[in-house]
């Protein structure tokens, strides 16, 4: 995996590049995102409330985003941290989205990918714990 492109946070390429997409069917993909999950301590999938976790080919930015902006993951809801005792009535499930195409995009291999998914599945999940990008960075979760 090249340095310069952090899981789960936004990547803006520096220019072309070559196509190295490793190509991997939707069943595959869905297959390795269930398996980063699956491999998520029992302690702490327990601990998870209320959130769903999907599967889309890409992130396309917003309003004011840099049009740019490459994510892999993205992770949408309130952190478990920030809950209070009013947070689940009438609250939606948080949102846990891994973007297939970026990810396929920077992996030239199989184990690439399920090593990319896993890194972006754990960084999205530790959101939802209510830790920061820069902690994540600290302890090489970035």
């Amino acid at each position: 995996m090249p340095t310069n492109l952090p899981p789960g946070l936004p990547i803006v390429p520096d220019g072309p590049h070559e196509p190295s997409a490793f190509s991997m069917s939707p069943d595959e993909f869905e297959a390795a995102v269930q398996d980063a999950l699956d491999s998520i301590p029992e302690r702490l999938a327990r601990a998870m409330d209320n959130v769903a976790v999907f599967i889309d080919d890409d992130y396309v930015p917003g309003p004011g985003e840099d049009p740019d902006t490459v994510l892999l993951g993205l992770y949408e809801g309130v952190p478990l941290t920030e809950r209070d005792s009013w947070w689940e009535a009438g609250s939606l499930p948080d949102r846990i989205t891994i973007f297939r195409e970026p990810i396929l995009e920077i992996s030239a291999s199989r184990d690439d990918v399920i090593h990319e998914v896993a890194v972006t599945v754990v960084h999205e999940i530790a959101h939802h714990f209510g830790i920061s990008d820069d902690r994540l960075h600290e302890l090489g979760w970035g």
